[in-house]
């Protein structure tokens, strides 16, 4: 000592000797300087040996120091800081560096320029942390690795990587990782804090005034990171995880999406070289998309091919077009797909492995909570924690609006073998049996709120009753979310030999099917439906599908000669069962698909047969038939030439629906009206009495809009455009291009028309 002050070697005695002499406690020197009571006990034990420059600046204006003794404190810590900084360029190299950059990393240049800006705002308090977040094999770590790459130059004072090791069966610990960073910092192994808390004390206050750059790879949950984040300074930390480690606050995103199909090409090209590239670009292309566009799945393929100069791409197609053995071909080396899909697989919950692989046999791109529930035989509030955790795990991907999630095509590759090595056949047999039997139930019920003849106090059947679609909106956007799972429960209901289910469901579905007949699966659903009629021995159901399927043939999807197979068939089946109704509806179906072909002759007979064989009977679907035939039979007579004719059709078919028919309700007739309405507006069109012709249209399209069919509104909205363009009413160019938008959204043949339509005001208008 000189005049009875330490040493300048040891920090911590002369920040003691400076506080008791100042007559301080800990406590009153830690509130005038700003610095925790911990880390102040931490640095006059010797702890904390060298803390940084303002720290000391603080606790030398707390305890009044001049400048002389200010300079001497500051000493002490300068001999205790664990690396001097040099007064000019980069820090020394680090144990802890950054792993090699990958030479030919491609794409993400979005996330790569939010992270420089994110660098370029680091500052004194705001040190920066960004979490990189994705599902397995999206090439998080490669993307962290190249960015901190092209960051450094920002980050003078060291570069430091750490393997977190989230997905082992022992993940790094907090205590280990602090261990290793401050051995990275220089801190002597005898000097490092024995306690987890101290640890980060002293990494904390060694990180606080340096710029660094430090890249957590691998994380498992946040609190695994938590106590490594630096808690000033500025610094900038990039984590990566298959978790989405939501609990970390004030942190930057970066949820890493599916390289675009160019981009994975690109990916594939700096593999093996442009040359293979271009000499076979389709298949380059097809490997792309059969590779799911996932950057580990693109580079396993590639370094595949590269292993194989003279192999051609389309053998490797060839070989993972094959779905089943996909997953065996992307593997190269100890590059394996299975590898990185097994590592999150291990770590999860029992429950939610079962709810992965289950959901594997769910159909469609997407499925709800409720489908995986069923499958994995869990409660719904089960299946959302297990769909939650997995979506955390980077193994699922959520809808951002709805309650569904999706795989990623090779993840649900892997979901289904793990159904076949862990569940085997009678397992999946019978979780899929439960799954039909419950959506086929739900279905039924569903569509059975648009069934004009449904009972509405009967029991709905619905096998929730307390989760059910309650009223029509609700059950529309049920039936259309799950679309694709009722389907694939009707499929299997009918190869599995239960047919009255089958045959119930799409009965219900027949009004429905009105409502949207954009939708090519109705032919699936009454092929079906007509083939259970067959094999339960039904001749009147059979004509009842029959007939469904031919309505199909002629809307959905617009094939008039299969339309006309299936109606000749139910024609046959009605006769032989005797229903007149079922008759005069194949007579109408049949016509339908006739005029479709050009057939227009024939087409007139069986609309006149139909219309006689409805008109001799008394019931109320027997009236709805013949308006419909009427309405029919007018737009044929309109069509060639005989539109005065066609007018007095439809006015009587209007008059059939002013009187109204018992039984029926008036929402269902006011349809019926508005067809007919539609029809007269043409007919007016069609003599040329364009102003008489606008209103029964524009009341039609209202209709239509009002019950939200919009294949019937997109019509009518080109019939009314048609007639307001011969008007020259402001309104028409701006009615047809909504139609022809919409029709085309709903891939409707009368598109053609609404474009050549919209041609024909505009020549129009460039010539006036």
């Amino acid at each position: 000592m000189r005049g009875g002050t330490p040493s300048t070697e040891d920090f911590g005695q002369r920040l003691r000797f400076l506080r008791a002499r100042a007559g301080l406690s800990q406590e009153a020197l830690s509130h005038a300087a700003g610095v925790s009571v911990r880390a102040l006990a931490d640095m006059e034990r010797g702890r904390t040996r060298g803390p940084q420059r303002r720290t000391v600046e603080a606790l030398a204006e707390a305890l009044g120091l001049d400048r002389d003794e200010a300079s001497g404190l500051e000493a002490s810590a300068v001999l205790g800081r664990p690396r001097p900084r040099p007064a000019e360029g980069p820090a020394v190299t680090v144990p802890l560096a950054l792993p090699r950059d990958i030479q030919d990393f491609t794409a993400r240049d979005a996330a790569l320029a939010r992270l420089l800006d994110l660098a370029r705002d680091a500052g004194p308090n705001r040190p920066v942390v960004s979490v990189v977040t994705g599902q397995p094999g999206l090439g998080k770590t490669a993307f962290a690795v190249h960015a901190a790459h092209r960051l450094a130059p920002h980050f003078p004072d060291g570069q430091l990587a750490l393997d977190l090791h989230g997905m082992d069966a022992e993940p790094t610990t907090p205590r280990d990782a602090l261990a290793r960073l401050l051995g990275a910092m220089g801190i002597a192994d005898a000097a490092i804090p024995a306690g987890t808390d101290d640890r980060a004390s002293l990494w904390r206050s060694l990180a606080a005034g340096r710029r660094l750059l430090l890249l957590l790879d691998n994380a498992i949950d946040e609190s695994q990171v938590g106590l490594l984040l630096p808690g000033t300074g500025p610094s900038l930390t990039i984590v990566t995880s298959r978790q989405a480690l939501a609990g970390l606050t004030s942190v930057h995103r970066c949820d890493l999406a599916l390289l675009r199909r160019e981009e994975a090409v690109e990916l594939l090209t700096r593999i093996i070289g442009p040359e293979r590239v271009r000499a076979e670009a389709q298949a380059a292309r097809d490997l792309a998309d059969l590779c799911g566009h996932l950057p580990l799945a693109v580079r396993i393929a590639g370094q595949r091919l590269l292993s194989r100069p003279h192999e051609r791409l389309g053998k490797l197609v060839a070989r993972l077009a094959a779905e089943g053995r996909r997953l065996d071909g992307l593997q190269a080396g100890s590059l394996r797909v299975r590898a990185a899909f097994a590592l999150s697989y291990r770590q999860l919950s029992a429950d939610s492995r079962t709810f992965l692989r289950r959901a594997a046999l769910a159909a469609g791109a997407d499925f709800s909570p409720e489908t995986g529930a069923l499958l994995a035989g869990l409660s719904y509030d089960e299946a959302v924690a297990c769909a939650e955790e997995l979506t955390d795990a980077g193994l699922l991907q959520s809808d951002p609006t709805a309650e569904r999630n999706r795989f990623h095509d090779l993840l649900r590759l892997y979901a289904a073998e793990q159904v076949e090595a862990e569940d085997g056949p009678a397992v999946r047999d019978a979780a899929l049996d439960r799954t039909t039997q419950w959506m086929l139930c739900r279905a039924t019920a569903a569509a059975s709120h648009f069934d004009v003849d449904h009972d509405r106090t009967a029991p709905s059947g619905d096998p929730d009753p307390d989760t059910a679609p309650v009223g029509r909106e609700e059950a529309r956007a049920w039936l259309e979310a799950e679309r694709a799972q009722w389907l694939a429960a009707l499929r299997r209901a009918h190869d599995t030999g239960r047919h009255r289910q089958v045959l119930d469901t799409a009965k219900a579905m027949h009004w429905f099917s009105d409502r949207t007949q954009h939708w090519e699966q109705w032919v699936e659903v009454f092929q079906r439906s007509s083939g259970s009629a067959r094999a339960l021995g039904s001749r009147r159901e059979e004509a009842v599908h029959l007939n469904y399927l031919a309505w199909a043939h002629n809307l959905c999807v617009h094939d008039p000669r299969a339309a006309l197979a299936s109606a000749d068939a139910a024609l046959v089946a009605a006769r032989d069962s005797g229903d007149g109704l079922q008759e005069g509806w194949a007579f109408g179906y049949g016509a339908g698909a006739l005029n479709r072909l050009g057939r227009t002759e024939e087409a007139h007979t069986r609309l006149r047969e139909a219309a006689r064989c409805l008109a001799s009977q008394v019931s109320p679907q027997a009236r709805l038939a013949e308006l419909t035939i009427l309405n029919s039979l007018g737009t044929l007579l309109r069509r060639i030439g005989r539109p005065a004719e066609a007018l007095d059709i439809h006015r009587r078919s209007e008059q059939i629906c002013r009187a109204g028919v018992p039984g029926r309700a008036d929402e269902l007739i006011a349809l019926y009206h508005a067809v007919a309405r539609q029809q007269i507006g043409n007919d007016l069109a069609a003599l040329e009495r364009w102003h008489e012709a606008e209103p029964p249209l524009r009341q039609a399209l209202a209709s239509f809009e009002t019950a939200q069919m919009p294949a019937w509104a997109e019509q009518a909205r080109l019939d009314l455009g048609q007639v307001l363009g011969a008007m020259g009413h402001p309104e028409a160019r701006q009615t047809l291009v909504a139609a022809h938008d919409a029709l085309a959204a709903l891939r409707s043949p009368r598109q053609d028309e609404a474009a050549t339509a919209l041609a024909a005001l505009d020549r129009t208008t460039t010539t006036g």
